[in-house]
């Protein structure tokens, strides 16, 4: 069983501006990919279980989403791992989903591309550009996976998002912990989630392994 949080969303399809959400210096290329794609995009409400998103539906424009209360360095890497989805859907579409893994050398070879304008210190500051510069080599599924990136991001973050928080990952094996106004148990990792106890009820339940927690 997934747990997930319900969230509304910001249409923002045809008046769409960057310049509140990310750095400066990469408001164009933000806007460019947007303007020169056919998808839409919305700001989420902040959302514990995920950055952002990536969905596909039938009948439907690709969608991208981000949570709106990133810091600028978060919401530009963010999108940009959300567009890399997108360009490897519309040039792989044809293929058996079976042969391109989710975050596979198809998605690193987009994402890094897309990093590679923005990865300066006219755009990043460089306590978050060296560890971004090193992520960048073989991104993973999650920045929250990233120790080192993690940390950089964290410090850029209003404080009252993540007093006395966590992402998931980082917590010991076997920790407990509180999501949602309950109590888990961290166990082990599988990719891009973690498979965890619930205390009281003892059920199991997948969590995203960068949503952010309460150790106890």
């Amino acid at each position: 069983m997934k747990i997930g949080l319900f969230c509304f969303y910001l249409k923002m399809k045809h008046s769409v501006t960057f310049e509140s959400y990310v750095p400066k210096a990469s408001v164009a290329w933000c806007q460019h990919l947007f303007e020169n794609s056919d998808f839409d995009f919305f700001l989420a409400r902040p959302r514990r279980t995920r950055l952002g998103d990536f969905t596909i539906k039938r009948g439907f424009r690709p969608r991208i989403t981000v949570n709106v209360n990133l810091n600028a360095y978060n919401f530009l890497i963010t999108y940009l791992h959300e567009v890399a989805h997108y360009i490897v859907y519309k040039k792989y579409k044809s293929t058996s989903r079976n042969r391109i893994a989710p975050h596979g050398v198809e998605w690193k070879r987009e994402f890094r591309a897309l990093l590679l304008p923005v990865m300066n210190e006219g755009i990043f500051p460089s306590d978050v550009l060296v560890p971004l510069l090193k992520y960048a080599v073989s991104p993973k599924a999650s920045t929250g996976a990233d120790q080192d990136l993690y940390n950089a991001l964290k410090k850029h973050d209003d404080p009252s998002i993540t007093l006395n928080k966590t992402a998931l990952i980082h917590l010991a094996d076997g920790a407990d912990f509180v999501f949602q106004n309950r109590l888990f148990i961290k166990g082990e990792v599988r990719r891009t989630r973690v498979l965890c106890i619930d205390k009281v009820s003892q059920r199991r339940y997948t969590i995203p392994a960068h949503a952010l927690v309460e150790a106890c």
